[in-house]
This record gives C-alpha cells, structure tokens and sequence, in this order.
C-alpha cells in the first residue's frame, strides 16, 4: 500500500506493519472515546440537578441562618441566671399572676384557617409562574384545588371560624 502525505514521500508499508498502524489507531481512538465518555457521565451524575444550584444555596443558607443563631445566643447570652435576671421583663412593670392563661379557641380556629390559605398561596403561585408551559389539565386541576379550598372556607364561615369577637 502507497501511503502519502505530509512527511510519507510515498514509501509503502507492509500489510503486517499496516495492520498494527491501524490497531494503535484505534486502541488510541477507543481510549478517547472512553475518556470523552467517564468525563461526561461523571459530569452527569455530579450535576443531576444542574437548574437547582440557587434552590440548593437558598437551602443551605436557610438552614445555617437558625442555626448560626443558637450558636450566637449561646455564646452571647448571660451567664448569670439568679435574682432579677429571672424576673419576666414587660415595660417596667412587675408582672401580676401566672403567664399561664387558657385562650379562647376561636384564636386557634382562626390562626389554622389562616395557615391553611397561605398554604394555598404557596402551592398556587408555582402553578401561576408556570401556567404557559403547563397547559388545559394542569388548569383543570387547579380549579379543582381552588373549588375544594372554597367548600373549606365556606365550612369555616359557616362554623363562626373566621368570627374575632
């Protein structure tokens, strides 16, 4: 065979010699094509949630602030726990009878139907962000959540729920 090219000056090979020329090249292009592969597929594994790095870093940072805290109070607060420290402080007034006083239920009643429909709020406004992408069932499916959250709100007006006094 006539191999020609840069450097070759058209000498020919033996087709022993042929065959492991072309042997290394393609031991050389299968370690390539190995490599290219583990790099991308670690680089997949690693990076599974590649559109999640700033919900991570909110997370994270959400979890330290309380936690920082703790650590901050411990080391800062007042050794000393006798005597006047003890006192429960409100506007420079001895405190008068027990702290332990039982409310009304109507205060809870109102509280929980509040949580209930910040809830909502948190579980719709995704849905809102969305809502192009989302498509007909996903709107179906969000009228039907809001249909079941108005049967609740009418229970709870109609139970004295939302009622302060």
């Amino acid at each position: 065979m006539l191999i020609q090219g840069p450097g070759r000056c058209g000498r020919t090979l033996s087709s022993a010699r042929l065959g492991s020329v072309a042997a290394v090249a393609a031991e050389t292009h299968r370690r390539a094509t190995d490599a290219r592969l583990r790099r991308s597929l670690g680089q997949s594994r690693m990076f599974v949630l590649s559109g999640y790095d700033a919900f991570l870093g909110f997370l994270l940072i959400s979890a330290a602030v309380p936690v920082l805290a703790l650590v901050a109070n411990k080391l800062l607060s007042p050794r000393s726990r006798q005597g006047e420290r003890e006192l429960t402080y409100e506007s420079g007034m001895e405190p008068i009878g027990g702290a332990w006083i039982q409310f009304n239920i109507r205060y809870y009643m109102f509280a929980l139907v509040f949580v209930i429909f910040d809830v909502e709020t948190v579980f719709l406004y995704p849905w809102a962000v969305a809502f192009h992408r989302l498509g007909l069932l996903a709107f179906i499916e969000a009228l039907i959540f809001i249909f079941i959250l108005v049967i609740a709100l009418a229970y709870a007006w109609r139970k004295g729920a939302l009622e302060w006094s």
